[in-house]
């Protein structure tokens, strides 16, 4: 079966990678799977500021509400790149941070049964990728596919 993984965050590199890999699945008869990635930060900072406004209130906020707006701006995203195709992709978001952010690519491509995975990596120098490890590097060596890389 033909099926990508597109792996996003809302930026202009993105949004070309995401039109990219619609074109492919079009192409390939396939189907795609767009991986939304939450900050952890930001979703931390939000949850803080929930906590704040419980405590204020005295009420509970149910914290799934974050990951649920993250999936409206996904959506809001996809939408507006993929509105003139009959790509329908599917939309996982998941909440991370550089660290774990190419796990979470790589485990959703298995869960999925991607065989393409589309990424925008960075340019690091070497000291980086000794620190903080190289997203797009640790996608290709270890996804068992294909993989287009976009640098940004």
């Amino acid at each position: 079966m033909k099926r990508g993984l597109v792996s996003l965050r809302e930026s202009e590199t993105h949004r070309e990678l995401l039109a990219e890999a619609a074109e492919w699945c079009a192409g390939a008869d396939g189907k795609l799977v767009v991986l939304w990635h939450l900050d952890e930060g930001e979703y931390d900072a939000d949850v803080d500021t929930l906590e704040s406004i419980e405590r204020v209130e005295h009420v509970d906020y149910d914290h799934s509400a974050i990951v649920e707006g993250a999936a409206v701006d996904a959506t809001a995203f996809v939408e507006s790149v993929l509105s003139e195709t009959d790509v329908d992709p599917e939309i996982v978001v998941v909440v991370d941070s550089e660290t774990t952010r190419a796990q979470h690519v790589l485990d959703t491509a298995v869960e999925r049964e991607c065989d393409h995975v589309f990424i925008v990596g960075t340019s690091r120098s070497p000291a980086g990728k000794a620190v903080f490890g190289d997203f797009a590097q640790r996608v290709i060596l270890n996804f068992d596919g294909y993989t287009t890389l976009v640098t940004e």
